[in-house]
């Protein structure tokens, strides 16, 4: 299986005061509501993410005792159009990070390119982890290599993770496991947007105000993140244009 994380992943049971109360490795195409349900746990919000020393990543989330039916996988991986039943595409697990960026500017927003399968979509400055890398270290890269912003983090606010067969931008079929990490952030001196990754995924970057957020394709990962949809400021009546 190709992956950015040699080590593996560990999703860990946490209690309310972050003692741990359960791991188990997360496989590729895993969810760690499913795997932390197979050990009584139900999922609550994430508490921290870190590679341990042994290299594998750690993701911990806060817990409750399962009351019910356990979380089952999907019966079948969802693939992309034009993807045939029978066609097998090789396993990829990325793990990526990003950042909900606030300021007194509004909220940080890149746009995706033709490298990605929706360019022309915005979503939150990130990436994928180096090898090794932690995804405190890695956002905080990331999030200067697309925006040339300087920000201090702030909680871990949501781990996604979607699984489907597609086609990657060159046309490989991959048997894709995306792992999203996402923070809150602010950057408390603002500056002009600067794309220093050229080449990359990265075609646009700005600031974007808040009352002016829903103007902006969000791709579908990041139009379900509940910190980033909490930001948008709801319109008076009339404001909207008319169909």
């Amino acid at each position: 299986m190709r992956t950015n994380q040699p080590g593996g992943i560990r999703v860990v049971a946490v209690g309310d005061d972050d003692t741990r109360l359960g791991e188990a490795r997360l496989g590729h195409g895993e969810h760690p509501e499913v795997v932390l349900g197979d050990l009584g746990w139900a999922l609550g919000p994430p508490s921290w993410a870190t590679v341990h020393v042994d290299g594998a990543l750690e993701l911990a989330f806060r817990v409750s005792p399962l009351d019910g039916i356990r979380p089952r996988p999907v019966a079948a991986v969802p693939r992309d159009a034009g993807v045939g039943a029978d066609e097998v595409g090789e396993p990829y697990q990325r793990v990526a990070a990003y950042a909900v960026v606030t300021s007194a500017r509004g909220v940080l927003l890149t746009q995706f390119n033709s490298q990605t399968h929706v360019a022309g979509d915005w979503g939150l400055p990130g990436g994928g982890l180096d090898d090794g890398e932690s995804p405190v270290d890695g956002v905080h890269r990331e999030v200067w290599e697309e925006t040339g912003q300087l920000i201090e983090l702030g909680d871990l606010v949501a781990v996604q993770s979607d699984h489907w067969v597609g086609r990657a931008p060159g046309g490989r079929l991959e048997d894709f496991h995306a792992v999203r990490i996402v923070y809150a952030a602010t950057c408390p001196e603002p500056t002009e947007v600067v794309i220093h990754d050229v080449g990359g995924t990265t075609s646009d970057a700005r600031w974007v105000s808040l009352d002016e957020l829903d103007d902006y394709p969000l791709s579908s990962s990041w139009r379900r993140l509940a910190a980033l949809a909490d930001l948008s400021v709801p319109r008076a009546a009339g404001e909207y244009d008319a169909p």
